[in-house]
């Protein structure tokens, strides 16, 4: 049997081309109907390939990846451009170290409500006893006006009425009447100023911090949505100074707020700002670099992004003032302005655009950074996509088969790694573990495993990447839901205890037990902290340029759902609907990341109808060459 001389029957004519002038299959042996297949590659594609002549057989994926890895160097024109620019010079590692200070700040803004709400014990302010007696001790002063609970503490929230008397009239009577705080509270054990004191939030008024989650969920949705459709239409450039200028006023702002409803609308402000810059970077560092510096770059702003939260725990344990906190960690945004001149525009984006010369330019800019220079010949071949400029809208994602599946895939995926991980800061929160050590832990851990996601990518691809990482940060989520919490009901805040626990053995039991169960939160936070690196590399690379920070913009929607499903389901009563929502949306999530194409090694998409035909030779390919030629085992 030989094999067929005439184009296959449907099969992709460029794949063809590449498999026929790259690869000389020779039948060599027959056996059984299969035919064993080697490899002959011109000395010109030694290096590239890495194949030695006297290899006998090839596996028919790690054929199809090298072919698809040349055919994608063949056909994409701005991929050859920026090999000789440089894949990864000078210009590129200063591009990848200006994201370091904003993926550390947005760390900062992001988690900082976590250390300026702590829990107080508040106290009504009854110094009207003071003009009675100025020498009263303080804790004479709260035994003479404060209710005291059936545990002999004293109340919160309710005071004796005052009375015209004297002193001893008050100790030899006391006082009967209560009523509630009428002159504010004092918090006499408080060692640190937070918002709760600076705005007495307790009392009924407690309520209202949980209006800073909602506002804070609410910005990062308005902010998916505004942001990556100003990205896609105006720019990565001014896009991301639009975002680091919010970061300024909003972030570095709110250390000068006034009232509550000021810091809640500072709050709504700074989301948006982050997750605009969020989509913006990636989708520049997406474009700039390639194949695994891309993956690299990305991580490693990530790596960054855990730096932030370590630096925010350490300054919250040490400055004792809310306001200090957003001075002295928001400060290093003003090293920010500085961007206006430095960070580069998008040129896979300018050409899409039609702004032929600008992307010229910057091409320019950046070979002469790395000391390189680009032939006119290879710029000359830089044409706009077609007689008009690239259209694409919000729309596609509907109309276009593709884009639908990519957004519902991804969406289901991150709706998931949302629900887990506040799913197990809840839990770990719940357990009774000490503030700090709730982000200390896990800020050190997700900077290995983001790490480890270089070795993953590099071995298994994205798609399967992202399924491992998923499936262990989900287990262990499941596995901590259905393990009884192993804790007396205490909590370490000083807020009410949780529930009475399904843990009734001994002590030592339960201690160990718990024990068992943050070393599995840990765990589960560590899978999913990679899982969010390869998730971001992964939808980045399957959506095309032009609408790149849309779909992500549009995918991280689901981020915020699966945030608001872990807070609702956590206050229900039913112990099982935790356990089924995350087995629901586990399972789903990993059944159709099976169904989307691998992008490693794949050409960067630029346009929808470039992702269409990429997806179709993808399979197209696949189906003919098992068909033509079997590989035996």
């Amino acid at each position: 049997m030989s094999f067929p001389t005439s184009p296959l029957p449907a099969f992709p004519v460029k794949l063809y081309d590449a498999l026929r002038h790259s690869t000389i299959l020779v039948a060599t042996e027959s056996n059984g109907g299969k035919i064993k297949c080697r490899s002959h590659y011109p000395s010109t594609k030694l290096n590239q390939l890495e194949a030695p002549e006297h290899t006998q057989s090839l596996s028919l994926e790690m054929l199809l990846r090298r072919l698809r890895a040349t055919e994608a160097q063949q056909d994409d024109k701005f991929a050859n451009i920026l090999d000789v620019v440089g894949e990864f010079g000078t210009f590129q590692k200063r591009l990848v170290a200006l994201t370091f200070i904003p993926n550390i700040l947005l760390a900062f803004f992001m988690f900082a409500d976590i250390f300026v709400f702590t829990a107080q014990k508040p106290y009504c302010n009854t110094s009207w006893i003071l003009a009675v007696d100025p020498n009263l001790s303080e804790a004479q002063q709260l035994n003479l006006t404060l209710p005291r609970e059936p545990n002999g503490s004293f109340q919160t929230c309710l005071m004796y009425l005052p009375v015209a008397w004297d002193l001893e009239s008050i100790i030899q009577f006391g006082l009967n009447y209560t009523e509630p705080c009428q002159d504010g509270w004092i918090y006499p054990e408080t060692k640190k100023r937070s918002l709760v004191n600076e705005f007495d939030l307790v009392c009924g008024k407690d309520q209202d911090t949980e209006g800073v989650q909602t506002m804070l969920t609410a910005g990062l949705l308005i902010g998916s949505l505004i942001f990556g459709f100003v990205s896609d239409k105006l720019g990565r450039y001014p896009t991301i100074l639009m975002s680091l200028l919010g970061l300024a006023i909003f972030g570095f702002g709110a250390a000068f707020v006034n009232s509550f409803h000021q810091y809640l609308f500072f709050r709504f402000g700074v989301s948006q700002a982050l997750v605009g810059y969020a989509i913006s970077s990636v989708c520049l560092a997406t474009e700039w670099l390639m194949g695994q510096h891309r993956a690299h770059a990305i991580i490693l702003e990530h790596c960054f992004f855990s730096v932030g939260i370590l630096l925010l725990t350490g300054l919250a344990y040490s400055l004792p003032h809310w306001r200090l906190l957003f001075l002295v960690g928001g400060a290093p945004v003003f090293l920010l302005i500085s961007y206006i001149w430095i960070v580069p525009e998008s040129p896979r984006w300018l050409l899409m655009k039609g702004k032929l010369e600008d992307a010229k330019q910057v091409l320019g800019y950046a070979a002469s950074v790395n000391k390189k220079i680009i032939p006119l010949s290879l710029l000359d071949k830089l044409q706009r996509p077609g007689k008009k400029v690239t259209k694409a809208s919000v729309l596609d994602f509907y109309n276009n088969k593709h884009f639908l599946k990519v957004t519902l895939v991804m969406g289901c995926v991150w709706f998931t790694v949302g629900y887990s991980y506040f799913t197990l800061s809840l839990k770990l929160k719940n357990l009774g573990v000490d503030l700090h050590f709730t982000q200390v832990i896990p800020g050190i851990m997700e900077v290995p495993a983001r790490l480890c996601c270089i070795f993953l990518l590099e071995q298994m691809g994205r798609k399967w990447s992202l399924i491992a990482t998923l499936f262990q940060g989900s287990l262990m989520c499941l596995l901590v839901l259905i393990l009884p919490s192993g804790t007396d009901g205490r909590r370490a805040d000083g807020w009410p205890p949780i529930p009475h626990p399904r843990l009734r053995g001994p002590r030592c039991l339960a201690t160990e037990l718990k024990s068992m169960i943050i070393l599995m939160v840990v765990l589960g936070e560590f899978s999913l902290a990679a899982s969010v690196s390869v998730f971001f590399i992964y939808t980045a690379e399957l959506l095309p340029t032009v609408l790149r920070a849309t779909g992500l913009g549009l995918v991280s929607l689901a981020w915020a759902g699966g945030t608001i499903s872990s807070l609702a389901v956590s206050q229900q009563k039913l112990t099982l609907l935790p356990i089924f929502l995350c087995c629901i949306s586990a399972a789903l999530a990993l059944f159709l990341c099976s169904l989307l194409p691998e992008t490693q090694d794949q050409a960067l998409p630029d346009n929808p109808e470039h992702c269409f035909l990429q997806t179709r030779a993808q399979g197209l390919a696949g189906d003919q060459l098992s068909e033509y030629c079997s590989f035996p085992s």
